[in-house]
């Protein structure tokens, strides 16, 4: 599933391709995408005539602004967009066509069909969900080690559990939770509330190395992803652990290991991040 950098990379490749683009139709052919309005036929309608005005993002989420409506996407696990001039040929797996007024069109394709739409009135899209019970942006002033430490005193939770629950902080996943809590020497099944304040501030201060770092190469392409352009990201080329079972750790030559943590193949190395 695309994570911040991922998603980040795809919201400025979208602001590039299709801010000031009108809206001339909308082709659904893929119905259950469409989360919000219920009835699947108001959704073209709604956004008949609207122009993109910029591109956010909330979380793993991206939020398409228009005139007088926001469109919440959610990519899951191999939703991508791309834009495409309306005579080419439409590739399997595509399910949701923007029509834009200059004959281009904005496609969502998604093999698995994980992938959600929201569309709310502008101004309304932060007070239900998907959006409603998010945390705070990594990159914030919100998300603060008081507020880390709040959350991890008050459960007995083990720590990848804690970082992958976006009510806590938005946007990490699997590859950036195992990869920052290498940076930061800590083990995965650490309960979070046994952590100590000085290892919540290097926790904190790797979280945000890692998703900078990541940002900087334009995430992390481990399965299919690439961003709106077609193109690859480079970050998996910088993993210490996310991957890369059995193999030496760069810092200290002990074999990496993987285990189930939170639900989740987990990463991580013996000797660097040993379960105190």
């Amino acid at each position: 599933m695309p994570e911040l950098p991922e998603v980040e990379t795809i919201r400025k490749n979208l602001q590039e391709l299709v801010v000031g683009k009108k809206i001339n139709n909308v082709t659904v052919k893929w119905p259950k995408i469409i989360k919000l309005p219920t009835i699947v036929e108001q959704f073209p309608d709604a956004l008949k005539g609207q122009t993109i005005q910029d591109i956010g993002r909330r979380g793993k989420f991206l939020l398409f602004y228009l005139d007088k409506l926001v469109l919440v996407s959610h990519l899951r696990m191999e939703g991508r967009y791309g834009l495409y001039e309306s005579h080419t040929e439409v590739e399997p797996h595509t399910h949701i066509i923007f029509h834009f007024e200059d004959q281009t069109e904005l496609r969502y394709k998604d093999v698995r069909k994980f992938g959600t739409m929201h569309l709310f009135a502008k101004g309304e899209e932060n007070a239900s969900l998907p959006l409603s019970q998010l945390g705070p942006e990594p990159f914030s002033k919100d998300f603060s080690t008081a507020l880390l430490k709040e959350r991890c005193q008050k459960t007995q939770r083990k720590i990848k559990a804690v970082l992958l629950d976006q009510t806590v902080v938005v946007g990490l996943g699997n590859i950036y939770v195992d990869e920052a809590l290498f940076r930061a020497a800590i083990h995965p099944e650490r309960k979070a509330n046994s952590l100590t304040m000085d290892e919540l501030l290097n926790l904190k201060k790797e979280i945000m190395n890692t998703l900078q770092e990541a940002l900087e190469k334009g995430g992390s392409s481990i399965r299919s992803y690439v961003n709106s352009n077609g193109e690859l990201g480079k970050f998996q080329q910088s993993l210490f652990v996310y991957g890369r079972k059995g193999e030496e750790c760069l810092q200290c030559g002990e074999n990496i290991e993987k285990i189930v943590s939170a639900g989740r193949g987990t990463h991580f190395c013996p000797q660097c991040q040993m379960l105190r």
